[in-house]
């Protein structure tokens, strides 16, 4: 007879901040989401994960460990953070010592369906959806495509 092990989903030491919305099922646990954050269903947020004053990220998207999320910031549907980009050949697994950073500064907004490589993304940006940021971004603009590319100033 097989053995089945299953684990429920579930909201597990969170810090939470004032005003803060979780619409379920969901998983976040050992994270922080300051005040005025909104987290979508189906999201799944990672240990070690800061998510910022007044940001929402939406359905069914994927924070692993170690992303800061700034102030002001929208993840759209779907968005997936990596935190193991395989630089030593093959999965780091539980291997935390080979998982690397991300952060978000504040005003930044994540298209529907983008990856998020380990990378510094500065404030005031815009991702398209789709795209794939695999390369830190230094100057505020539109970034758009796979990889993610400079298109525009905003206005």
């Amino acid at each position: 007879m097989n053995e089945f092990k299953f684990s429920s989903s579930g909201i597990k030491n969170v810090n939470f901040g004032k005003r803060v919305k979780v619409i379920k099922p969901c998983n976040l646990y050992d994270c922080v989401l300051a005040d005025d954050v909104f987290v979508g269903p189906f999201v799944e947020i990672q240990s070690d994960v800061e998510v910022g004053a007044n940001s929402r990220i939406q359905s069914h998207s994927f924070v692993c460990s170690f992303v800061t999320i700034g102030k002001n910031c929208f993840v759209g549907h779907g968005v997936m953070f990596i935190n193991d980009n395989f630089s030593h050949g093959s999965p780091a697994g539980g291997d935390q010592t080979k998982w690397k950073k991300t952060f978000l500064g504040d005003n930044v907004s994540i298209g529907s369906n983008s990856t998020i490589l380990p990378v510094k993304i500065c404030n005031n940006v815009v991702i398209g959806a789709g795209s794939v940021v695999t390369k830190d971004i230094k100057e505020s603009g539109i970034y758009s495509g796979n990889p993610a590319k400079f298109m525009k100033k905003i206005k």
